[in-house]
């Protein structure tokens, strides 16, 4: 199991900036990541620059905009990472190095802000597996494999653990891992300096979700009080607060219509830049995007309606630094549709423009 994504990079050029979309190739309708001049004034986008990659199903850029990372799936139970020298001006990716997962199905990778390490999260072989980054921005051979175990009522999906993503507290301090088959957040305490294991179990180690929910991702608030977690078997959102050092969840809400009674695929959630609103994505028979505003009070979410995002498999989005736009990777109709947003109300609007690109999962900005 797969992501794919897209990331918007780069210092403004004028009115553009990068756009990288990762896609899946094994479907035989692109060739891997595609690099393109968005213009976040209209939200138009020319194309610019391309590398042949087997399927780059999630994309992570450094800070510095010099590399960036991709997982591949190669089947037979393996999978990669590989490091890329990144230019901006003219959009080029140059392949530095590649190193296998020692796991199946890596789906999301993640780097701090640091650069220190690359934190890969393997769907099929339910692990994360850890990779020191070089100063020039090579992997190093794995340094840490963490191997979950356990399972999930639903006996389809959760026979066994399926790790989705890992993300970090705005402080670096922190690890958040998503386990879809066993409905727990795994929580790690952050250790750049050490070479072997920078990993090591929080205090609280384990929050754990919805029975049956399958945690997917997950998006922090700025400052690092409350968590915002999509689960995909249920799409439902949880709300937890940070209680005296501890988690504690305080909202489950709904991300579809009253009377919906379709199949349900929860993909994705983020934040607006300025932290008012948030959106999650839908796949199933929904294909929409959820959105809610925040209670900066509390921490909860009100709903404010769902956006249709007028294609199908809507697995990713991102939205622009700016907060203008939001982009929608469209995976089974083969587009990217780009929505302009209101930052008052955060609903949304069709700008009309397109990007025509074979199975694209996943949008970072």
């Amino acid at each position: 199991m797969m992501l794919l994504c897209l990331s918007i990079t780069g210092a403004a050029q004028g009115q553009k900036i990068n756009l990288l979309i990762g896609t899946y190739t094994h479907t035989g309708k692109s060739e891997g990541i595609y690099v393109y001049d968005f213009d976040t004034n209209t939200g138009k986008v020319t194309l610019k620059n391309q590398v042949t990659v087997v399927d780059p199903s999630f994309l992570t850029i450094s800070p510095d905009r010099k590399f960036a990372y991709s997982v591949s799936e190669l089947g037979e139970g393996k999978g990669a990472l590989s490091a890329f020298a990144f230019d901006e001006q003219t959009g080029r990716l140059t392949l530095l190095n590649t190193q296998l997962t020692q796991s199946a199905g890596p789906c999301h990778v993640a780097i701090n802000p640091g650069v220190n390490h690359a934190f890969v999260s393997n769907y099929s072989g339910g692990s994360l597996t850890v990779f020191p980054i070089h100063k020039d921005g090579k992997l190093g051979e794995l340094v840490q494999l963490i191997q979950y175990e356990g399972s999930g009522p639903d006996k389809n999906r959760q026979q066994a653990p399926h790790v989705h993503s890992a993300f970090f507290s705005p402080d670096e301090k922190t690890v958040y891992v998503q386990d879809l088959g066993t409905d727990k957040i795994n929580i790690y305490h952050y250790h750049p300096e050490h070479t072997d294991k920078p990993l090591t179990p929080a205090a609280q180690p384990v929050v754990k979700s919805a029975p049956g929910g399958g945690p997917r991702h997950i998006a922090p608030s700025s400052d690092g009080k409350y968590l915002y977690l999509v689960q995909e078997m249920t799409a439902h959102l949880m709300v937890y607060k940070q209680e005296e050092d501890r988690w504690v969840s305080i909202q489950e809400i709904a991300m579809n219509e009253s009377g919906f009674t379709g199949k349900d695929g929860a993909a994705d959630i983020k934040l607006s830049p300025d932290g008012k609103f948030l959106y999650a994505s839908n796949r199933g028979d929904a294909n929409t995007l959820a959105i809610y505003r925040v209670n900066t009070a509390d921490g909860k979410l009100t709903k404010v309606g769902n956006q249709s995002v007028l294609g199908k498999g809507p697995r990713n989005f991102t939205l622009s630094p700016d907060g203008k736009f939001l982009l929608v990777a469209n995976q089974n109709t083969d587009e990217v549709v780009v929505f302009a947003r209101d930052a008052n109300t955060g609903l949304l609007e069709d700008t009309g423009n397109r990007i025509a690109v074979g199975a694209p999962v996943c949008l970072v900005f």
